[in-house]
C-alpha cells in the first residue's frame, strides 16, 4: 500500500550534484571500508532510519562473488535516492507505527522547509511538476520550443498530457513573473513556471496540440467501426441463404407450436434465435439447434454458406454505436475550440511560434476528414434503421449492439452444434463399426463351432460305417 502522500519535496538537485540527506531523520553516513573493494567499487552509504523497518530478505551478492564486467560493478542507485522516497519507505514499512505526534511534528518540520523554498506554487503542484521534470529530463527552453513550434518529432501525446495535468493555473504562473530577477534562488517547478509562462495563451495551445497528436489515432479508431457496421447491415440485407434459414425455423415454430398461443406465428424476434439450444428432444440427448443444423447439412446445404456471408457481425457486435456518435460530437467540439482559439490568437512574439501557421492548416484537414465522417456515419445510422425496420427490431427497446450480438451469438451457437454434431456421428460410427466387428467375430465363431460339430458327426458316422462291416 501507497500511504497518504506525504508533504512535497524540494526541488530536485542539480543533475550531477551530491544528494545530501538532512540531519536526523533519514540520516545516514558513508561507512569506511573493512578492506579494500575490488574493481573500483566504493564504500556503500550505511542508512539510520529514525524507526525499526521490516526486512526486505534478499540474497545479498558480496563483492568478491562479482566479476569485473557484472551489472552491479557499474549499478548506480543512489541517483533514485531522495527525502520523499524514503520518507514513504518508512512511512508503509517501519515494524512500529508513529504516534500521531511523531507525525504531526514531522509534517510541520517538513512543510516548514519547503515552504521557505516556494514563492507562489502550491507544494502538491510544485511536487507534481518535479515529477514530470524527472520523467521528461528535457531542458525548460526546449519544452518552451517543442510547444511553440508544435514539434511532432519529438512532442508525444503522453508528455502533453502530463503536462496540462501538472500545469500551474495561469494565474500562479502571472504570479511568478515578479520573481523573473531570482530565477537562479528558485526551486525548479517554479523555475519551469517562470520559462513556460512566457508562451502565450498556454493553456489552451497545450490542449490544441494534444487534440491535433490524438487526432489520426481517433480517426483510425471510429472509421473501422462505422465500416464494420455499416458491411455487417448490408451482409445480413443480402443474405438470401439466413433468410432462407428463418423460414425454416418459422416453419418448425409453428409446427411445433400448434395448439398453442405462439401457434399460427407470422414472423419471430430474431433473438428468440439463441433460444433454440434450450428446446431439448424427447430423450434429451439433443436439442432444437442441433436438430436444425443436422438438417440443414443433410436436406438443406445451401443455407451453411450464411455463415461465411455474415462475416463482419462479430466485429459490429464489439461496437457502440453510442460511443461512435459521442466520440464524433467530441471531435466536432474539439475542432470548433480550435477555431474559435485562432480567430482571438494573439500575433506571434516569439520567432519559434508557428502555432497559428501550423494549426490552421491541420483545423482544415480535420474539418474535411470530420465531415466525411459524418457522411459515412449518416449512411451507417440509414443503415442500421433500415435493417431495424426490415426485422421488424423496436430500436427503443433493443441497441444495434444487442441486434448484432444476438445474431453473432446465434452464429457461433449453430457453429457450435454443427460440430458436436459431427462429433456425435463420428462416435456413432465408431460404435457401428465395432458392434459390426463384435458382430463379425460371433459369427465367425459360431461357423468354426458349427463346421468343427459337423466335422465330429462325419467321423462318427464314418466309424460306425467300419465297425459294421467288420
Amino acid at each position: 500500500y501507497f500511504a497518504p502522500p506525504p508533504p512535497p519535496p524540494p526541488p530536485p538537485p542539480l543533475v550531477g550534484a551530491p544528494l545530501a540527506p538532512p540531519p536526523g531523520f533519514l540520516g545516514g553516513h558513508w561507512s569506511p571500508p573493512s578492506h579494500t573493494l575490488p574493481f573500483g567499487l566504493k564504500p556503500k552509504k550505511e542508512f539510520k532510519p529514525e524507526v525499526t523497518m521490516k526486512r526486505f530478505n534478499w540474497l545479498k551478492i558480496r563483492p568478491n562473488e562479482m566479476t569485473e564486467n557484472c551489472f552491479w560493478i557499474v549499478a548506480n542507485e543512489n541517483k533514485y535516492e531522495d527525502i520523499d522516497l524514503l520518507y514513504q519507505l518508512e512511512h508503509t514499512f517501519s515494524c512500529q507505527k508513529k504516534t500521531k505526534k511523531d507525525e504531526d511534528l514531522e509534517e510541520k518540520v517538513c512543510i516548514k522547509k519547503r515552504i521557505k523554498e516556494l514563492k507562489v506554487l502550491d507544494p502538491k503542484v510544485a511536487q507534481n511538476l518535479s515529477i514530470f521534470l524527472g520523467s521528461f529530463r528535457v531542458p525548460y527552453e526546449e519544452i518552451k520550443r517543442m510547444i511553440l513550434e508544435v514539434d511532432e518529432t519529438h512532442l508525444s501525446e503522453s508528455m502533453i498530457q502530463s503536462l496540462i495535468k501538472c500545469m500551474p493555473e495561469q494565474e500562479h504562473l502571472n504570479a511568478l513573473t515578479k520573481f523573473k530577477n531570482e530565477y537562479n534562488s528558485l526551486s525548479e517547478p517554479e523555475q519551469f513556471g517562470i520559462v513556460m509562462n512566457s508562451v502565450r495563451t498556454l493553456h489552451p495551445r497545450l490542449n490544441a496540440i494534444l487534440f491535433k497528436l490524438q487526432f489520426e489515432e481517433q480517426v483510425n479508431n471510429i472509421k473501422p467501426d462505422m465500416m464494420a457496421v455499416s458491411t455487417a447491415c448490408e451482409e445480413i440485407r443480402k443474405s438470401k441463404n439466413f433468410n432462407r434459414l428463418l423460414e425454416l425455423v418459422l416453419l418448425i415454430g409453428n409446427y411445433m407450436n400448434a395448439g398453442s398461443r405462439n401457434a399460427k406465428t407470422y414472423g419471430f424476434n430474431l433473438s428468440s434465435l439463441c433460444k433454440l439450444k434450450d428446446t431439448k428432444s424427447a430423450d434429451q440427448k439433443t436439442t432444437l439447434l442441433h436438430f436444425l443444423a443436422e438438417l440443414c447439412e443433410i436436406r438443406f446445404p445451401d443455407l451453411l454458406n450464411f455463415i461465411e456471408e455474415l462475416h463482419h457481425i462479430d466485429k459490429a457486435s464489439r461496437v457502440s454505436t453510442e460511443n461512435l456518435e459521442k466520440n464524433l460530437k467530441q471531435i466536432e467540439k474539439q475542432i470548433q475550440q480550435l477555431e474559435k482559439v485562432l480567430e482571438t490568437f494573439p500575433p506571434p512574439g516569439d520567432l519559434h511560434d508557428k502555432f497559428v501557421k501550423k494549426m490552421s492548416s491541420f483545423v482544415v484537414s480535420a474539418k474535411e476528414q470530420y465531415k466525411k465522417m459524418s457522411r459515412v456515419h449518416e449512411n451507417m445510422e440509414k443503415l442500421c434503421q433500415s435493417l431495424m425496420e426490415y426485422y421488424v427490431v423496436d430500436p427503443k427497446k433493443v441497441s444495434v449492439e444487442e441486434f448484432f450480438t444476438d445474431l453473432n451469438n446465434f452464429k457461433t451457437m449453430f457453429m457450435q452444434a454443427a460440430k458436436e454434431n459431427m462429433r456425435r456421428k463420428e462416435a456413432e460410427e465408431k460404435q457401428r463399426r465395432v458392434k459390426l466387428a463384435k458382430e463379425k467375430a460371433e459369427r465367425e465363431k459360431l461357423e468354426r463351432r458349427q463346421k468343427k460339430k459337423h466335422l465330429l458327426e462325419q467321423k462318427r458316422e464314418g466309424d460306425e460305417t467300419g465297425v459294421m462291416d467288420s
